[in-house]
């Protein structure tokens, strides 16, 4: 990693400030479907121009990737890529986990991540080599040696194109998981899911699917407080995996293991649409 990250987590936290208060300040307004029961509000539109605008002026060198116009590019090494409201149907619901999840990506990694939670409080920063902090205070995964002992955040049911074959290995993993970890629970957005899981509140994640706005921050956050992040098939976790699965201790492996079982090979999830790369 150079110092360059470090040097533009400042830019970041500051993206993320404007974005939460942004948030915080506004009402979900006009909703705008994204296709089967999916959606996105006016503040989700909202932030993303307020963000990639402010970064255009502080950071022009670098790209932007956004979940709800896209992005970008000109061929640059780094991209920012951001998730302006995660767990838009909570917020539209009056929910408060919702969270702003920026990260700073280089190649298929990311390397830099901050995630804001509006209603709740509290921003949580990572810059790979670094550690992960949480109001400027260090925070480390918790070790949880059996699922027995887990509490596990598993990530949303799909909708959509192929949500009955998705959501049947879903299912799967669900019932097995039911049957051995000590609680589940379904937050509704995959950036409070790691960085509670880089906080100790929760003792793994898993999610069978990854678009980069969702998970690139939360990956830096999570591996930056110890935690190991892979895709379904164990292999450290990029852009490109079909599955993001983390936790710090020997669980992880019995639950590469349990999905794995879950389902036939046929089952497990694809490449996701906009992975890595999709701004290029």
């Amino acid at each position: 990693m150079s110092g360059l990250e470090a040097e533009l987590l400042p830019v970041a936290v500051r993206a993320a400030a404007l974005a939460a208060d942004l948030i915080r300040t506004g009402a979900p307004g006009r909703l705008t479907a994204k296709g089967d029961r999916d959606m996105a509000s006016e503040v989700d539109f909202a932030v993303e121009h307020v963000v990639r605008g402010f970064l255009a002026d502080e950071t022009p060198e670098i790209d932007f990737l956004g979940e709800e116009e896209g992005g970008h590019a000109r061929g640059a090494d780094l991209t920012w890529v951001l998730d302006p409201v995660d767990g838009t149907v909570n917020f539209v619901r009056g929910i408060p986990l919702c969270a702003v999840s920026l990260a700073l990506v280089r190649g298929d990694r990311p390397v830099l991540g901050v995630i804001e939670l509006p209603f709740l409080g509290g921003r949580y920063t990572a810059v790979e080599g670094r550690g992960a902090y949480l109001d400027g205070q260090r925070i480390v995964a918790r070790e949880t040696l059996r699922l027995a002992d887990a509490v596990v955040a598993v990530g949303d049911y799909a909708v959509g194109a192929d949500a009955a074959a998705k959501n049947a290995h879903r299912l799967a993993v669900t019932a097995e998981l039911a049957a051995r970890v000590q609680r589940i629970r379904m937050l509704g957005t995959a950036a409070i899911d790691l960085a509670w899981l880089a906080q100790g509140r929760l003792d793994a994640v898993v999610m069978l699917a990854n678009n980069p706005w969702d998970t690139a921050a939360g990956v830096v956050l999570a591996r930056e407080a110890g935690a190991r992040v892979v895709g379904h098939d164990g292999t450290e976790h990029t852009l490109a995996s079909a599955a993001t699965i983390a936790a710090r201790g020997p669980v992880l492996d019995d639950l590469i293991a349990l999905v794995r079982d879950a389902a036939p090979a046929s089952a497990l999830p694809g490449r996701p649409r906009g992975a890595a790369r999709a701004w290029r």
